[in-house]
């Protein structure tokens, strides 16, 4: 496994803990019950989850041992308080500017969007000017050292914009082609209901003029 490598419950406290450094810098660093409202928020998180205490604390401990996060004790709290050490720290190598720490974090609590989502959903983690500002913070992300940080995902039907997913979550399904060409399973079936639709239409076709060339042979004959 990568240093930043993490499964599903990993990347979700992950992201509501960068989520709330920048938002809420007051209430930061979180404790377990904070942490635990915060991944279960009906609001601004794609799905919906209903993590434990038990949960999240599991996977706190793991992000712990592993130096991605670490946990303060203060001296007047007998609640211990966590904060991410995932990026744009002294002790990750991983550097985001303020554009693409907002994107990585709102595909950790949301999942894969489009480039005017992540627009319309910023609010108060980064004020993209342009859609065009929001892509070159993807097109950035996939082309750090280190990267891929994000991948682009087939695009899906009917749906004018393509959706960008993180490349962290060792949950997440990997596409394996996304180019646009009939090789993808939902292309390729539509593509070959689109042959057999034209093979139909010839076969009609060619019905149609055997019948009018029998007509005119026997036409002749007369």
């Amino acid at each position: 496994m990568s240093y930043h490598e993490v499964n599903f419950i990993e990347m979700r406290i992950i992201g509501c803990l960068m989520e709330k450094e920048i938002t809420t810098p007051d209430q930061y660093p979180l404790s377990v019950n904070a942490l635990v409202n915060a991944c279960n928020q009906k609001s601004n998180r794609d799905p919906v989850t209903q993590l434990s205490e038990l949960d999240v604390q599991d996977a706190l401990d793991v992000l712990v041992s592993r130096g991605l996060v670490t946990e303060i004790n203060a001296s007047n709290s007998r609640v211990s308080k966590y904060q991410h050490r995932f990026c744009n720290t002294e002790f990750s190598d991983l550097q985001l500017t303020p554009a693409e720490t907002a994107i990585v974090c709102l595909m950790f609590v949301r999942g894969a969007q489009t480039p005017g989502e992540f627009r319309s959903r910023s609010g108060r983690l980064h004020t993209f000017q342009s859609r065009e500002e929001v892509e070159s913070a993807l097109l950035s992300l996939q082309n750090k050292t280190g990267g891929p940080y994000v991948c682009q995902l087939p695009k899906e039907p009917g749906k004018r914009e393509q959706r960008y997913q993180e490349c962290f979550c060792t949950d997440s399904e990997r596409p394996t082609n996304t180019s646009a060409e009939p090789s993808s399973s939902a292309n390729g079936d539509e593509y070959t209901q689109q042959l057999e639709a034209k093979v139909l239409e010839l076969e009609a076709r060619i019905v149609t003029l055997n019948e009018r060339i029998q007509e005119l042979e026997n036409a002749s004959g007369l």
